[in-house]
């Protein structure tokens, strides 16, 4: 650092002067320069903000509905085409997708287009159906009043021809084990594909050695009457009941709440919403119901005695023959089938439907063997009505 050393006075001693330290004033034309450039900033903002909100809007818009146009047209979809239900059922959602999907529900009752309500087909199977002929004797007619789903073994190829309402209607599947969770996983996916179709109402659980025991009809106008769905549901305080039960499953579900029931069952459009969209008792009993608890004749009648008791009817609307005794429902053959036999299923019972009481109780029979198609084929006419 350099210091200049001031000219002597008389009487004063020289006094060092220190450059860095000097405040030095600014110019007076640079502060003049740099006020102008200030007020041509705030005019040209302002000439530019007139000039787009009077012309460049205007024009921008115009430019971007011109351009946007054709893509709103191609994607001008009317509501018969949205509610349309998909033809090919095969899709490549997985099941949380699934069911995210199947879960959407209309907030307003009516219907904004003409519905007519039809009853879903689900068929829980590991491959063929042998009673096929049976039901498209049966269905012959109604083509618009029913949908059909399946789901069977992912390995399985089916070889309906195109003429069966059977063809086309394979879902994508997963493995079932009866008595294991993945024996729901299949029936919260059969519900789930079938709901969305907007106009199924109505949604029952068969297995492949299931028939019906009145003609088309009959079923259809038992179901739209009925001021309850179908599912099994009794409290059993054996040890195949309650005896099943954890106590890990509580608050959820306490030991009074414990329902066993058939697998085989018939909820409105409601209570499918009601199951596929569950997560809160899916969980407790995934984890604490396995074998010897099994699952497939707990879950969904304790879930629904919680959360709808007062809209099932505590029974199902198939039959079946336990008098034989064992784990599993008595199996019928060729030789077993006769009329007296089909007579005695259908009109042999009472129950009480809507608060009465009817000679029509079960709607579907089940177990039949494959050999006995024929015989059923020749007495359903006189014994059933198709």
């Amino acid at each position: 650092m350099q210091s200049k050393v001031l000219p002597l006075e008389e009487g004063k001693d020289p006094v060092p002067l220190n450059r860095t330290n000097q405040a030095r004033p600014l110019p007076l034309r640079l502060l003049q320069l740099f006020v102008l450039f200030l007020v041509l900033c705030v005019a040209f903002s302002v000439v530019s903000l007139y000039t787009i909100r009077r012309f460049g809007v205007d024009s921008a818009v115009m430019t971007v509905k011109s351009n946007f146009l054709p893509c709103l047209e191609e994607f001008n979809i009317s509501l018969s085409e949205l509610i349309r239900p998909p033809v090919d059922l095969m899709h490549s959602m997985t099941d949380e997708e699934l069911f995210w999907r199947a879960s959407f529900s209309p907030r307003i009752k009516n219907y904004p287009f003409e519905r007519v309500p039809k009853i879903a087909f689900m068929f829980l199977t590991k491959g063929p159906l042998p009673f096929a002929p049976l039901w498209e004797r049966f269905l012959r007619g109604h083509h618009a009043l029913f949908s059909i789903y399946i789901h069977s073994l992912p390995s399985f190829k089916p070889n309906f021809t195109h003429n069966s309402v059977f063809h086309g209607r394979q879902i994508p599947s997963q493995v079932a084990e009866w008595g294991r969770m993945s024996m729901c996983d299949a029936e919260k996916r059969l519900l789930a594909n079938a709901l969305l179709d907007i106009n199924n109402e109505w949604f029952i659980l068969l297995s492949e050695s299931c028939i019906p025991l009145f003609n088309f009809s009959v079923i259809y106008k038992y179901l739209k009457e009925s001021k309850y769905s179908f599912v099994g549901s009794f409290d059993d305080l054996g040890p195949y009941g309650r005896g099943r039960y954890r106590d890990a499953m509580a608050p959820e579900v306490n030991i009074t709440e414990w329902r066993k029931g058939s697998q085989w069952f018939e909820v409105n459009r409601k209570l499918a919403i009601s199951i596929v969209q569950d997560t809160k008792y899916y969980q407790k009993f995934e984890q604490f119901c396995r074998p010897p608890c099994y699952v497939d004749e707990h879950y969904f009648p304790t879930m629904l005695t919680i959360e709808a008791g007062d809209v099932i009817a505590n029974r199902s609307l198939t039959w079946v023959d336990w008098s034989r005794g064992g784990p599993h429902p008595a199996t019928f053959g060729r030789r077993d089938i006769t009329e007296e036999l089909l007579a005695r299923i259908v009109n042999g019972q009472n129950c009480s439907y809507n608060n009465g009481t009817s000679s029509i109780c079960s709607l579907f029979a089940r177990k039949f063997a494959p050999s006995s198609l024929q015989p059923l084929l020749r007495l359903a006419l006189d014994v059933f009505g198709y």
